[in-house]
């Protein structure tokens, strides 16, 4: 719609639809918008072009003061989710204003979905970077999936910045580019994008036009 090419939703999960020939075509659900718009930013005012846009309501007792006067100037219920979304034309915005997924994807668009992961926790070398592991006999000693020697002898005696070690995996921000969208449900807001979606059911995702769609 207009310069805004973006819209959150809820991830709600795969399964599959059939086109008209009868092939099975794996989809993820989103439960997309409708999202508000809450506040316009422009140049001459802020110094860039912009719109707040809310996703998700609660009750007015969840959010503070401040920000529930936000809301209340806007005259738009509080919501779970605020974010700022760059435009090219503020003027085709008006605080208040409620965007639907159907008036911005259609059949056959591209899409970019931003994400959360899903947290693995701490996780091993041979997890989180793909290391082969050691030798699973001749006389390795329970050490099959230890990351190995990680020094450089003397010289520098260090470990050097960046060295793939265990540690925290997944919990990121994660942007799976151009899932083709196989179908848009506007009586219930639903967007089906074919492929996967970063994070776990029931998490907050930002779907975009595709930036870099070839073909």
């Amino acid at each position: 719609m207009g310069s805004l090419n973006g819209i959150l939703g809820t991830k709600l999960g795969m399964t599959q639809i059939f086109d008209d020939q009868a092939r099975s075509i794996p989809v993820t659900v989103v439960k997309a918008g409708p999202i508000r718009v809450v506040q316009i930013k422009t140049i001459a005012k802020d110094g860039y072009n912009a719109i707040q846009i809310a996703y998700g309501e609660t009750t007015p007792g969840k959010v503070n003061k401040p920000t529930a006067g936000h809301y209340a100037k806007a005259g738009v219920a509080p919501a779970n989710h605020l974010i700022e979304v760059k435009v090219s034309d503020p003027s085709e915005f008006k605080v208040g204003q409620e965007i639907k997924v159907e008036e911005m994807f259609e059949v056959g668009v591209k899409a970019d979905v931003s994400g959360v992961s899903k947290g693995k926790g701490f996780s091993g070398v041979m997890k989180r970077h793909n290391f082969a592991g050691q030798g699973a006999s001749h006389g390795n000693h329970k050490k099959h999936r230890a990351p190995g020697s990680i020094g450089a002898c003397a010289t520098p005696s260090r470990v050097f910045k960046g060295m793939r070690m265990a540690g925290r995996m997944g919990g990121e921000k994660v942007t799976t580019l151009n899932l083709e969208v196989a179908g848009v449900d506007a009586e219930r807001g639903l967007l089906m994008l074919n492929g996967s979606v970063p994070g776990p059911k029931g998490s907050v995702v930002f779907v975009r036009e595709a930036v870099k769609a070839h073909g």
